[in-house]
């Protein structure tokens, strides 16, 4: 396969050299406009004009594997980034699960401020049981 995709350019390259060394002329029409054919005109003097060859190059190196490869570099890249903010959104969610779990099962509820451990109030413990459920809500569904 590999084969055949170097082989086709250099056909087309090799084809395109022999069509470029044909025989030009050049001759000029009574309204006096210059023209070039690859055939001299019928009853009228033609000059004809050397062709130089063409510069034959070595095809381009294929840039294509790098390019290739680049870019499933880049795409591997991209996907453990995605694979490690689904793992955190997960143990996120998880996290917020299980608090919760804790806010709705356990009404005396304590949280520690400043050092010290203070008991939520029903309103407070309901208040954060809705932030809660919001913040599942938004990330984990």
């Amino acid at each position: 396969m590999r084969w055949m995709m170097l082989a086709a350019p250099l056909t087309l390259a090799a084809i395109s050299v022999t069509g470029q060394a044909a025989q030009i002329y050049k001759w000029v029409d009574p309204q006096g406009v210059t023209h070039f054919d690859a055939q001299p005109p019928v009853g009228r003097p033609a000059e004809a004009i050397e062709s130089r060859q063409p510069v034959t190059t070595s095809p381009a190196p294929p840039v294509q594997t790098d390019t290739n490869q680049e870019q499933q570099a880049i795409d591997a890249k991209v996907k453990r980034q995605v694979a490690a903010q689904e793992a955190k959104r997960k143990e996120y969610c998880e996290r917020q699960r299980t608090n919760l779990a804790q806010l709705e099962n356990n009404p005396r509820v304590r949280e520690e401020v400043n050092g010290e451990y203070r008991r939520f109030t029903e309103e407070e413990r309901q208040a954060r049981i809705a932030e809660v459920k919001q913040s599942i809500d938004e990330t984990c569904n």
